[in-house]
């Protein structure tokens, strides 16, 4: 690889491939996310702070909807990969995958009606509000019951799109359903009226559709010519190799569903539902920074995968620190952007002074636990690519044991800065702690370079200007003044970010490049980073 080449190593075909799925997914992530941005504070003026909150709270159903994937996404979109890269043949892949799509219909069945039958519980119960009637919000919650299994049963048919590496379809097609869950989603209230029942049933068809649209997508992308395709069968015994593995990230997922998604649901129970939104508010700005990094990532993961099948070890590495350096530039910029400019960020949003003061402390200690959390998932991408995920498995663990009591504790005394607090601290001792960790026992000699090389120098420029930055007073109410010192802020920060990237692309080829290794020796350390 030449020195000057910034992308993943490899073939010219694959170096496109790879930067095809990442621009497609990135022009796709930002389209739906200053779609949200747009759409967000529309919500809260025209429906009114309970509705919003009722909103968030279908967020959050969501989110723990997640526990019930048993690993399951993850691992048919591993198992594409594999079979795309050779591993599997079409006749087993296909077994596994209507093995896996018998379990998905079963879970979502049982997971949505119990959520369903919970409703008049949550609703009289847990939900804290005041200007909704009760059974509005009740019929809020089973329609919301109804939405969530469907999008959740999505999940497999999306697994299989990203094994397939069909990144420009599914940023297309990402973009078509969030115009229609967001936009759309006034035309309906404008016909039959703002309310929450309008626009629940407007989420509820967008997510019948985008369910069916990825099934047929999905058998489009299966392989057809299977012999003997009619003796497929039933039988869940072709799920029982992948057990193993399955299981495993199923843990890993719903830890990671608790540790990111507690906070909310202790919160949802405490504080009003009016000022549940507010606080939802601030952790959606700060949940921008994964959104934007995400692109990345979700190309990454069956690339590793595949060349880890391939038995390419060297360009394995490669792209992993590459990706490490991009995406630590990306994360810098965003994270130090939103803690410098809270405040003035969501008052130019929202133009409600009182939200912007409410939620600023929020957003600032969640916006650094995101930048640091972004860059502590890497170890995850290296072993979900291996099939090997005892470590993760550990580090899960230990990680919930200590953030689950701290959580609890600190949002029942604290609020939302309480949690805020937790979720930093956690993120810093998890990415200076365990990562180094996981590093020195599946890579000897990598973790130092990987820290110094791939994210400090990375992150040095962006973070001396912002530590520059945060001195300038500014302090206004006036949204266009607002507006304008967050883009003078970012643009600032942004200069740095690109001449950092310059650099990297000029810096020698980085650990596990073919220009400084034998790929018959294996990866180790070259000259250039001893």
């Amino acid at each position: 690889m030449s020195p000057m080449t910034f992308w993943p190593v490899g073939h010219a075909g694959e170096r496109m491939s790879f930067r095809r799925n990442v621009v497609a997914s990135y022009a796709s992530q930002i389209y739906v996310t200053l779609l949200g941005i747009a759409i967000l504070p529309l919500y809260l003026r025209q429906m009114g702070e309970e509705p919003y909150g009722l909103i968030c709270f279908f967020s959050l159903l969501q989110s723990w909807f997640g526990l019930l994937d048993l690993g399951l996404t993850p691992t048919i979109s591993r198992e594409t990969a594999r079979f795309h890269g050779g591993t599997l043949s079409p006749r087993t892949f296909r077994q596994l995958f209507r093995a896996l799509a018998s379990l998905f219909f079963v879970i979502a069945v049982s997971g949505g009606l119990v959520l369903f039958l919970a409703s008049g519980w949550i609703a009289e119960r847990w939900l804290r509000f005041q200007a909704l009637p009760l059974p509005q919000v009740m019929l809020a919650l089973e329609i919301m019951a109804t939405s969530v299994a469907l999008r959740w049963l999505g999940g497999l048919y999306r697994g299989v799109v990203i094994g397939a590496e069909q990144f420009a379809w599914l940023s297309g097609f990402n973009a078509v359903i969030a115009t229609l869950r967001f936009p759309a989603a006034f035309i309906s209230m404008l016909v039959f009226g703002t309310t929450t029942t309008v626009f629940f049933v407007h989420q509820l068809a967008v997510a019948i559709l985008e369910a069916s649209w990825l099934a047929w997508r999905t058998y489009d992308i299966l392989p057809g010519e299977v012999p003997a395709v009619t003796g497929l069968g039933w039988s869940l015994r072709p799920v029982v190799p992948i057990l193993k593995f399955s299981t495993t990230i199923a843990f890993t997922s719903s830890v990671w569903i608790v540790v990111t998604q507690t906070d909310k649901l202790i919160l949802s129970g405490i504080l009003p539902l009016s000022e549940y939104g507010y606080f939802s508010l601030a952790v959606l700005v700060a949940s921008g920074i994964t959104l934007i990094t995400s692109p990345i990532s979700s190309a990454l993961m069956p690339r590793l995968a595949r060349l880890h099948a391939e038995g390419d070890e060297v360009g394995f590495i490669a792209i992993y620190r590459q990706s490490t350096r991009l995406i630590s530039v990306i994360a810098a910029c965003v994270t130090l952007s939103l803690v410098i400019c809270a405040e003035p960020a969501l008052l130019a949003w929202t133009g409600s002074p009182i939200l912007a003061h409410k939620a600023a402390p929020i957003l600032k200690l969640y916006a650094a636990g995101n930048g640091l959390l972004v860059l502590g998932a890497f170890p995850f991408c290296l072993q979900y690519a291996r099939g090997k995920l005892r470590y993760h498995l550990i580090g899960s663990a230990i990680l919930i044991v200590l953030l689950l009591p701290s959580v609890i504790m600190a949002a029942k005394s604290f609020g939302g800065i309480g949690a805020g607090w937790v979720w930093l601290g956690i993120n810093v001792i998890y990415l200076f702690g365990w990562v180094a960790y996981v590093h020195y026992r599946l890579e000897p000699g990598l973790h130092r370079n990987w820290m110094f090389e791939d994210i400090l120098k990375s992150i040095a420029s962006p973070a001396l200007f912002a530590a520059a930055l945060a001195w300038l007073p500014f302090e206004s109410t006036n949204r266009i003044y607002c507006l304008g010192f967050c883009l003078a802020v970012g643009a600032a920060l942004l200069l740095p970010t690109l001449i950092t990237v310059r650099r990297l692309r000029r810096d020698p080829p980085p650990f596990g490049s073919p220009a400084t290794l034998d790929p018959t020796e294996g990866p180790h350390f070259s000259s250039a980073h001893t």
